[in-house]
């Protein structure tokens, strides 16, 4: 069996989030309180009591969903129950997750780089609001062709942000031109298009300073050679030389997620197991609409 190790990204966390691993899973528990001894403060106390108010903050948010992954993934390598992974990859927030587990990160320098990340896009969308919406119903193609109509009439622009799976797009961009895109892609026939709950449009142009000071962190980040091929978010390829995911890195919070491409390479590859390892299934979920009849399971 060969198994790629899959982490998730932002919408995965709910408070009491790792409370009850954490109550019997001594390994898991002590990756939490590393975390709190990092960063300062009891992230930890957050994701298992809240309040949600806190816990949804995206400069809490990624650092917290980041550690219940690599929580998970101590877990999972101490169990001994699965095999070491052919591959890992993560959604969005998820590919520093991936970075550590595939030895490129520690799990200390992968910390700070999601505590970092979530503060500079919290930063970029007080500077410059923006909104995302999920598309159902329409393929990539004829989305792109309505972000670039709506970006032709309103600034800042609309793109395709997270291609998730095969009729579930994510559009991203200034509020303007995403509510204009909203329109089109319901006259081009749409099934339902949904407005998420962010003022930070990720993967669009508007992190482009985000992108720029985050790079500049990354550039001062020890980063060795990954282990596992690291399946990229804005190519669908594997990387495994720092200079590859330097650039990965700077390049992913305005690029979009090429979820679907990563799937499916992934399992072209061989990949007959997906294992995800974070706070929901949210990806196994997305993986069997992309490969019908592949084996998913969810840990953490």
């Amino acid at each position: 069996m060969s198994v790629a190790y899959v982490f998730p990204g932002q919408g995965s966390q709910f408070v009491g989030m790792g409370l009850e691993q954490a109550q019997h899973r001594p390994i898991f528990r002590g990756v939490f309180l590393r975390a709190d001894a990092l960063l300062g403060f009891p992230l930890s106390q957050q994701c298992w009591y809240g309040p949600a108010e806190a816990l949804n903050d995206t400069l809490n948010t990624q650092p917290a969903i980041f550690t219940h992954s690599l929580a998970a993934y101590e877990m999972v390598k101490l169990s001994e129950e699965l095999p070491a992974p052919a591959f890992v990859a993560g959604h969005s927030l998820g590919e520093l997750s991936a970075l550590c587990a595939a030895g490129a990160l520690t799990f200390e320098d992968g910390l700070r780089l999601a505590r970092e990340r979530g503060r500079l896009m919290k930063e970029a969308g007080e500077r410059a609001p923006g909104s995302m919406a999920a598309v159902i119903g329409l393929d990539a193609q004829t989305l792109e062709a309505v972000c670039r109509e709506a970006s032709a009439r309103h600034h800042p622009g609309v793109v395709v942000a997270n291609d998730n799976a095969p009729g579930q797009i994510v559009i991203s961009g200034g509020k303007e031109a995403v509510a204009a895109a909203t329109e089109l892609a319901k006259a081009k026939g749409a099934k339902r298009v949904i407005p998420l709950n962010v003022s930070v449009a990720s993967h669009s142009p508007l992190m482009a300073e985000a992108a720029e000071a985050f790079a500049q962190v990354v550039a001062r980040t020890p980063v060795a050679p990954a282990q596992v091929p690291v399946v990229a978010n804005t190519t669908a390829r594997p990387i495994t030389h720092p200079d590859d995911i330097r650039a990965e890195l700077a390049a992913q919070l305005t690029a979009p997620v090429r979820w679907v491409e990563s799937v499916r390479a992934m399992h072209q590859a061989g990949v007959t197991l997906f294992v995800e390892l974070g706070p929901k299934d949210v990806l196994c979920g997305l993986i069997k609409r992309i490969v019908e009849g592949v084996e998913t399971r969810a840990i953490g």
